[in-house]
């Protein structure tokens, strides 16, 4: 009992550190792409990070590298959730602000929950549920009310909205992943495989030597997005799913949505009206109400 308390105790703690990482990253991604193209720093970023979690699993990964019949689905898997994901994330977060990245992002849950019930993979409970709807509501009420801001575009915001959809499946996707591998192991397979997915897409950008002259802030991000957010990141969020499941773990994405506005208002000068308070309260209500156990 004392051994389950605290792997859950660690859980949450490492969902919580990724929470605050994956929500400052579209900060990092924006001061990075001011100088750096999107699409060599997808690939950059991402073949990096696969790596360096590659040399991790090899000494605590536990039951090591996975079956060939497998691969194909890790490939499918970082393709889709890591690889076509962040490709429209970060062609998005240049075309709009990071405030409205992480209120878009915010719809995850929904996308996942939906394919988890189209798979039966998972059946959410009622009050999960709930939480969800009610935490959508939240995210509509501020998404509505910041139409038109400055630095905001529809074309960025259609692009991080198909990111959404895109993990929302990764969590989804992975779980029977997750279940045959440690969790560092099917994020270092599927950010290796993620990444080198875009490197065609990026090779035109690669050839270009003048991003390799871009300044200490821009890779700065670049090293913050890579190791703390793809990195440490990725594995914390696939931990947490292998442990608790995707729907519980999804509701998380709510608590990186208020992270990722409050660092674009603080970090980036950006905006934040009373509409977008009230609807990040009720944001709040939705993860309590989702993640509150029964007694």
């Amino acid at each position: 009992m004392a051994s389950k308390g605290k792997t859950a105790i660690l859980t949450e703690l490492y969902l919580l550190l990724a929470v605050f990482f994956l929500g400052t990253n579209p900060v990092a991604v924006k001061l990075a792409v001011r100088e750096i193209p999107p699409l060599p720093f997808v690939a950059l970023r991402f073949v990096a990070a696969g790596l360096l979690l590659l040399a991790v699993a090899r000494v605590f990964g536990g039951r090591g590298a996975p079956q060939a019949r497998d691969l194909a689905a890790l490939a499918g898997v970082g393709a889709l959730g890591v690889g076509l994901n962040n490709v429209a994330f970060t062609l998005g977060v240049s075309m709009t602000t990071a405030s409205d990245t992480a209120l878009i992002y915010a719809a995850v849950p929904v996308w996942g929950m939906l394919l988890g019930l189209a798979l039966g993979l998972e059946r959410p409970e009622r009050r999960g549920v709930a939480g969800v709807a009610l935490a959508f509501l939240g995210v509509a009420l501020i998404v509505w009310s910041g139409g038109g801001e400055a630095g905001s575009s529809l074309e960025g915001n259609l692009l991080v909205a198909l990111a959404t959809v895109c993990w929302g499946s990764y969590a989804v996707l992975s779980l029977p992943l997750l279940r045959a591998y440690p969790p560092v192991v099917v994020a270092a397979y599927t950010m290796l495989f993620g990444g080198l997915a875009a490197v065609p897409a990026a090779l035109p950008g690669l050839l270009e030597p003048g991003w390799l002259g871009a300044g200490g802030t821009a890779w700065a991000a670049t090293a913050y997005s890579t190791l703390l957010v793809a990195a440490f990141g990725f594995w914390a969020w696939q931990r947490g799913v292998s442990q608790t499941g995707a729907n519980r773990v999804l509701v998380y994405q709510y608590l990186i949505t208020l992270v990722g506005v409050a660092s674009g208002v603080v970090l980036l000068g950006e905006g934040l009206s009373p509409a977008r308070l009230a609807g990040g309260a009720v944001v709040l209500a939705g993860v309590y109400l989702a993640r509150r156990r029964p007694e």
